[in-house]
């Protein structure tokens, strides 16, 4: 028995040996010239390479005769026969959908960069000769909408499929029913906006595949696939079912049940079946584990017994209902709760229009750990019958909105847990007021916290300490105050941090240096004060290497310098400091930042020159140092290696571009250039024609004076936005063939000859040709067909003339008319009244006349209209008043208007710069003026209410008022003047003591009118009045004391009227000069005149009895003449107050319309 065991032992030992030998000859070969690769294969793979666009360098290694195959990247080989056996190239590291960092970046861009993972090219049949073929993964590829190949259906020993979200197109072939082994097949892809999507034209073909475990055609368009619900439940061994967005025909709500009882997974998503109850069969799969229905829009279910229900489906666990309107939730929720509830570990019913009492129906959730309750109609606080809090890890309950509900009552029952083990917590959008809870550092599973855009108020407690796992705290577009606590340091783990617009104060604390793993930091909108940005760096590199990758500190208040030690945090790629009061040079250092994708420097107070090492960062995409003091020459030096630049705004600096080559290039391809106020003329930029895909650029004020290239602008497809104003540019325009433009400003140059064709919708937006030489008429520009720009529209400050077409109508998007200072005669076109949307209309300084056309009743938004300096007439009409409510401003000076004010003028309340100066108004002036609401404090006045926001280019319009006795324009400070104008009509009466009321007036004038009566005794409740005009009236009286509380008071005129008695004392009164008050019987200070006067004894003349020969009869005739012709004249203007007081009128009169025919003259 022992021989035989020894025996027996030995063969065995033997036949080990030879199995080892056999290994090491394998092994041996392998490594030999004998590759494990077939050679035919080798060959088949080659030309599948050949036919392939690999931008990304994967297929580096199919290089060769001589290298093995099976070692090359994504090929794996059967070890013993040595065919190849599987294929996995999926693009993007198999991430089909690639997370695109949106920094106010081109989104292309970053998809570019991307898409350089992914394959491109055609799949060659030379697959066909890889007969063992398995696996074959060729996902998240982008083979440019090509149609999914037939040959793939002949590889029939495929197993595995994935052809997923590589940018096919067309009919999906039915050769793939030949691949009767495949247990994984994968056609879907993620929503392709730009391309066409695959399709199938019936689903039998599927049938064949009856060993199937996993199909996903996801966004196939199945719509006219009639026959999918028959197909699926063919198909015994499916166990993952992804229909997401293929445009599911809808299934009858009695339809058979599904026989696949190993379904554990069903996505039906996005469907929007037209049926609006969830159907019966789904409940039928009682083997589900994971179900989604979301974007269905569903309302509810099919009223029936239990049997057709959620409680049918007791394996249930995850569960996404999100994006349905439920009108019977609470029997949809209580479905829930009654079947699934004991089992289900995640439930999304967000979007779905729950109330707060229809959760009360959701109860028995005792294994639940993840709940999405967002975007819903919850207004209270959740029910405690809901599930289990403590063992709940994430909860969303962002997007609603918990009327009157502090966040400490909200989350009451988590806090009563003696362990809660929450780990993700969102309430971002939600309205919610109040302090942050002290109770917060109970939450000590916390990894996520985001409180984003409420209402939350106080400071940050010193609890926030206790949250010691957080990785991500956002408790941005808060109310927020006080200083960041010390205890912030003890988040070892926090990764992102974002505390921007709330009112943050102080100081940051230094313990903010510990935070070794931060990645994002945003401290943007808050209140710091003079914190040194160099303490906040300093704090973050006491880290032996810091992790920052992002860093905003705009609009927060930090001061100081940029140190050199900036260059340390060398995983930087997104760095914004604008918007602060930084100052001195930027450091060299900066160029050290080689990941840097975007740099905002803008706002600061930075000077010096731009230093060179900014083009050494490669990877930059927006770079942004507007709205500095910098100065000196820019060559192409600064930009060598900005390769990726797509954004460059450099505006508002002294800054000089002269590239050393006549030739220059620049090695970007800019979509956004902003090059305001640089130096780079006298001649025309040239290296821009190089920059095609620009959309924006600004080269306004750069010192050009060579004309514009004629077919410039119509070197870029992409141009939306066009500013070369402020410049000296010469010639006509020739706009044809531009692309589409959202803005076109082309003011204040040299550009001549009529005005250019946009009949075909070259404009679309702002169009501004003001401030050039442009003559002719406007006829062919307004009337021709074709879209008209939306916007504003000025073409003030030229020579153009003739009527104004009347063809408004084809305007009725526009906002902003400017016409002003033109030689445009004839009436106002009625079809202006088209004008709807229309806030500013200004059309002064023309010859425009007649009566004010009825149908500018129908512009009952505007804010401001001004008509002066034209020939108007006939009366103000009553409709100003009751149509145009809403004016701001209104203009009507110098002009022919007759008749009274109407009272209707009062319902302007909005008022705050009124002038009807210069007409022949008569009557009394309104007592009713004291409803003008703004000018009397009753409402705050608005700002920028003058001024309209427009693609980020501002539209200030400007107004040319009498102010303080000379005229000025007005333009950014428009909406800060106050001022009421009727001086120089016909009006009498007394002076209205309402117009007291109007306490914020700075200016007001009445000259030169026929009012009479006294000076109202509270005229010095106009605290705000800086100019008061009351000349050339025959007022009488004292002047009121309350004169002398007008402290702001620079400019004051009550000459030739019937006043008497002294000036009142004040600083203000007694600095004017005296001609302010001649004409009067007025006395002291700053008159000669003293008001108590002194006789002074007659001095006794004696007489000359002596001769020396004078002809005393010659002397007495001559002085007798004298006399008698001087006292002819001058004795009725001594004896006759009115005579004296007619003769300065007229004087004063003369004079005036003598200037004010000069005016005119010079202005044209």
């Amino acid at each position: 028995m022992s021989a035989f065991s020894f025996s027996h032992f030995s063969s065995c030992y033997l036949c080990l040996l030879l199995v080892v030998a056999l290994f090491h000859v394998c092994l041996s070969n392998q490594n030999s010239d004998d590759f494990l690769c077939i050679r035919e294969e080798r060959q088949a793979l080659l030309e599948f390479k050949h036919h392939l666009i690999d931008e990304g360098d994967r297929l580096a290694s199919w290089v060769g005769e001589k290298t093995d195959c099976c070692r090359w990247s994504g090929i794996v080989c059967d070890n013993m026969t040595g065919h190849v056996h599987q294929i996995h190239l999926p693009g993007l590291n198999g991430h089909c959908h690639p997370q695109l960092n949106f920094l106010g970046l081109s989104v292309i861009n970053e998809f570019e960069q991307v898409s350089k993972q992914q394959l491109k090219g055609n799949l060659s049949p030379s697959l066909l000769g890889l007969k063992q073929l398995k696996h074959l993964d060729l996902s998240c590829n982008d083979f440019g909408q090509i149609q999914v190949p037939e040959f793939i259906g002949s590889l029939g020993n495929l197993r595995y499929l994935n052809l997923s979200s590589s940018s096919y197109s067309g009919l999906i072939p039915p050769q793939l029913g030949n691949l009767s082994k495949l247990h994984t097949l994968c056609l879907g892809s993620f929503q392709d906006l730009w391309g066409e999507s695959t399709r199938v034209m019936n689903m039998e073909w599927l049938s064949n595949l009856r060993l199937l475990r996993h199909l996903d055609m996801s966004y196939v368009d199945l719509r006219k696939a009639t026959d999918w619900f028959q197909v699926i439940n063919t198909l015994p061994s499916l166990t993952e079912l992804h229909l997401k967005s293929s445009h599911l025909m809808d299934v009858h709500p009695h339809a058979p049940s599904l026989n696949i009882t190993s379904l554990l997974l069903l996505d039906l998503s996005g469907n929007q079946f037209t049926n609006s109850l969830m159907p019966r069969w789904i409940f039928s799969i009682t083997s589900l584990v994971s179900l989604d229905l979301s974007e269905c829009d569903f309302n509810g279910l099919i009223p029936s017994s239990s049997a057709h229900s959620f409680r049918n489906l007791t394996s249930l666990k995850w569960l996404h209902v999100s994006r349905n309107t439920f009108m019977n939730s609470s029997l949809v929720l209580k479905e829930l709760s009654s079947g699934t509830g004991s089992n289900l570990i995640s439930l999304d019913i967000s979007i779905c229009d729950i109330s707060s009492t229809a959760l009360d129906s959701l109860h028995n959730l005792t294994s639940l750990l993840s709940l999405d309750l967002s975007s819903n109609l919850l207004t209270n606080v959740l029910p405690k019958s809901l599930g289990n809090f403590c063992n709940l890890r994430d909860i969303d309950l962002s997007s609603n909105y918990f009327e009157n509900v502090s966040l400490t009552y909200l989350l009451e029952s988590f806090f009563e847990c003696k362990s809660p083990r929450l780990e993700s917590l969102s309430i971002s959008n939600s309205g919610r007021s109040g302090h942050l809870p002290n109770q917060l550092g109970q939450l000590m599973h916390m990894k996520h916290l985001d409180l984003f855009n409420n209402q939350i108020s106080g400071p940050i407690p010193l609890c926030i300490g206790g949250l010691l796992l957080l990785e991500v705290l956002d408790l941005s577009s808060n109310q927020l105050n006080g200083s960041l606590p010390d205890s912030i340091g003890r988040l070892s783990f926090l990764k992102k941090l974002h505390l921007s617009q709330n009112q943050l104060n102080g100081s940051l604390p230094n313990s903010i240096g510990r935070l070794s793993l931060l990645r994002e930091i945003d401290l943007s909108s808050n209140n710091f004060q003079n914190i040194s940005l160099t303490s906040l760096l300093e704090s973050f590199l006491e880290c032996k290497s810091p992790r920052l990758e992002y860093l905003s500190i705009s609009r927060s208040g930090f001061s100081g310098r940029i140190p050199d030690s900036i260059g340390r945090l060398s995983l930087l790629e997104v760095l914004d400091l604008s918007f602060n009061q930084l100052n001195g040079s930027l450091p060299d250092s900066i160029g050290r930042l080689s990941l840097l994708k975007k740099l905002d420097l803008s706002d600061n107070q930075f000077n010096g020159s731009l230093p060179y090492s900014l083009g050494q960062l490669s990877k930059l995409e927006k770079l942004d140092f507007s709205s500095n003091f910098l100065t000196g020459v820019v060559t192409e030096t600064h930009f060598v290696k900005l390769v990726r630049l797509k954004v460059l705004d450099g505006g508002g600096n002294n800054l000089i571009l002269r590239p050393r080559l006549a030739n220059w290039i620049p090695p970007f391809q800019l979509e956004r250039l902003y090059l305001n106020s640089w130096s780079l003329g006298p001649q025309f930029p040239s290296w821009l024609i190089s920059q095609r895909e620009l959309t924006d650029l600004d080269i306004s004020n750069t010192n050009i004076s060579s004309p514009m290239p004629e077919s410039f602008v119509r070197s870029f497809p992409n141009l939306e936005w066009l500013d070369v104003s402020k410049n000296q540019m010469q010639g006509t325009l020739n706009l044809s063939g531009i692309p589409a433009l959202y803005l076109l400003d082309l003011s204040s140059n040299r550009f001549g000859g009529e005005l250019p064709d946009i009949s075909n919708g070259s404009i679309l937006g702002f169009l501004d040709l003001s401030n050039n030489l442009f003559v002719g008429s406007l006829h062919h520009l307004l009337c021709s067909d074709g879209v008209k720009p939306t916007g504003p529209l000025n073409l003030g400050n030229n020579n153009l003339s003739g009527v104004i077409p009347d063809c408004w109508e084809k305007w009725q998007s526009l906002y902003y008319l400017n016409l002003e200072n033109n030689n445009f005669s004839g009436g106002i076109p009625r079809t202006l009244g088209h004008l709807g949307n229309i806030n500013i209309l200004n059309m002064r300084g023309n010859k425009l006349e007649g009566k004010l056309p009825a149908s500018l009743m129908n512009l009952t938004d505007l804010k401001i209209l001004d008509l002066s300096g034209n020939e108007l007439a006939g009366s103000i009409p009553s409709w100003i008043g009751t149509e145009m409510s809403f004016l701001r401003l209104l203009n009507l000076r110098s002009n022919k208007f007759v008749g009274k004010i109407p009272h209707e003028v009062c319902y302007l309340t909005d008022i705050q710069i009124l002038d009807l100066s210069n007409n022949k108004l008569m009557g009394d002036i309104p007592k009713c003026f004291n409803s003008f609401s703004v000018l009397s404090g009753k409402e705050a006045i608005v700002d920028d209410q003058f001024s309209l926001p427009m693609y980020e280019k501002e539209v200030i319009n400007s107004d040319s008022l009498v102010m303080k006795g000379h005229e000025y324009i007005y333009s950014t400070i428009l909406d800060l003047v106050r001022l009421l104008d009727l001086s120089n009509n016909k009006l009498v009466g007394h002076i209205p003591s309402e117009l007291t009321t109007l306490i914020m007036l700075q200016s007001l004038n009445l000259s030169r009118n026929h009012l009479t009566g006294r000076i109202p005794e509270k005229i010095g409740y106009l605290k705000e009045l800086e100019s008061f005009d009351l000349s050339l009236n025959k007022l009488s009286g004292e002047l009121p004391m309350s004169l002398s509380s007008l402290n702001l008071l620079s400019s004051f005129n009550v000459s030739y009227n019937n006043l008497t008695g002294e000036i009142p004392s004040s600083t203000q009164l007694q600095s004017l000069n005296e001609s302010c008050f001649v004409g009067n019987k007025l006395c002291g200070d700053p008159l000669s005149e003293p008001c108590s006067r002194v006789e002074t004894p007659d001095t006794d003349q004696e007489e000359d009895d002596g001769s020396h020969g004078v002809d005393w009869g010659l002397i007495i005739s001559v002085v007798s003449g004298f006399v008698v012709g001087f006292w002819v004249i001058l004795a009725p203007l001594i004896v006759s107050r009115s005579w004296r007081i007619a003769y300065f009128r007229f004087l004063s009169e003369l004079m005036y319309m003598v200037y004010d025919v000069t005016h005119k003259m010079f202005s044209r």
